[in-house]
């Protein structure tokens, strides 16, 4: 593993995004546990893959267990809460990967390529180390609003349609891919916002609203008009009255998609 260093554009933790991982990452493993409908979409999308490079890796949410992974994550706090039975993550960033061309079968970037700070550089590369598929989990900015979370706190997912890259700039950037939706389970245990969809009340939980980057780029302010509002909606029952049927759903088609881009195994973009 290489030394943690601050080098420009990465935070003292190391975290190379504009989120600051040191400041809101503690606890996180807490409130973001890999939802196995979504592993299974990453395991099947990474194929007959033996070596897997997971780019932004955290704390090894969706690490296939029967592949040979290689970890790479700026953030030490992220890095600190990467279980036993983990490998042992890299120090690094996608814009400049520390690996030979073609050195994996396949590669991973989940809930990340937002924090990347050169979109472009960050895929070329990853693109530049992987023989066959990259498969990318990440929001569709131009789907966010169809959380109900914007009718309480539009300052929060005006933030995340900001900072999530296009789509089709992913797929582009990779050579060529394919999109599609990710249906979110009622009970999604991996708590990104829409895990929420059918759970009003656990983003009353500050700390669940902390293990979602978004919520730190808003101020206290947000945080306090929110809390207000959401509970007296839910303790008068005006929120029931217009959503509650989101209780009993059990998916919700969200901003979710998963991005797969194939390549060739011989080396490169087929």
């Amino acid at each position: 593993m290489s030394t943690l260093h601050q080098s420009p554009g990465r935070s003292a933790d190391g975290s190379a995004g504009d989120a600051d991982y040191g400041r809101i990452g503690a606890g996180y493993t807490s409130y973001r546990q890999p939802e196995p409908q979504i592993e299974v979409a990453i395991r099947r999308a990474l194929g007959d893959a033996r070596t897997v490079l997971n780019v932004g890796a955290g704390a090894g949410s969706y690490e296939p267990r029967d592949l040979d992974v290689t970890a790479v994550e700026p953030s030490a706090q992220m890095r600190a809460q990467r279980p036993a039975g983990r490998v042992a993550a890299i120090d690094g960033t996608a814009e400049d990967l520390p690996f030979a061309d073609n050195s994996f079968d396949a590669a991973m970037a989940t809930f990340t390529v937002h924090q990347w700070s050169d979109l472009k550089a960050g895929l070329a590369e990853v693109r530049r180390v992987t023989r066959g598929a990259v498969v990318v989990l990440t929001c569709d900015p131009t789907l966010l609003r169809r959380f109900w979370l914007y009718d309480y706190a539009p300052e929060a997912i005006d933030t995340e349609a900001r900072r999530y890259p296009p789509v089709d700039a992913i797929a582009s950037g990779l050579g060529r891919g394919q999109v599609a939706s990710l249906p979110i389970p009622l009970h999604c245990t991996d708590g990104f916002g829409e895990a929420y969809y059918g759970r009003p009340e656990r983003l009353l939980d500050p700390g669940a609203r902390k293990a979602n980057s978004a919520w730190s780029f808003v101020g206290p302010e947000v945080h306090e008009r929110f809390e207000t509002d959401l509970g007296r909606d839910l303790s008068d029952g005006s929120w029931d009255a217009k959503h509650g049927h989101l209780r009993e759903q059990p998916h919700f088609e969200g901003s979710l998609v998963l991005i797969v881009s194939p390549g060739d195994r011989s080396g490169g973009v087929a």
